[in-house]
């Protein structure tokens, strides 16, 4: 269970970093702002700014998704199936 536990931090704390870091260059018009990080993202600007945005939104998904199956799917698929296992030996 400690390793689940390890991956699935790892995994939010990566792509947490990283959902930070391009949310804090493409969703903070002004530092003076009290909306840094919530505003909508920059529509205008590059290829680059475009890729920068769709892999800002992936991050977030991915430190979601990535959590959650590795602190509730996998431990509760193994549940499941040693559950499965001791009511067929009885």
């Amino acid at each position: 269970m400690a390793d689940e536990f390890i991956k699935g931090l790892g995994i939010v704390t990566a792509a947490g970093l990283g959902w930070l870091v391009l949310a804090g260059w493409y969703r903070t018009s002004s530092f003076e702002s009290s909306r840094q990080l919530i505003e909508s993202a920059s529509s205008g600007g590059s290829l680059f700014d475009a890729m920068g945005i769709a892999l800002m939104d992936g991050l977030l998904y991915f430190a979601l998704i990535g959590m959650l199956t590795f602190w509730v799917l996998i431990p509760a698929g193994r549940q499941a199936r040693s559950a499965i296992r001791d009511r067929r030996s009885q």
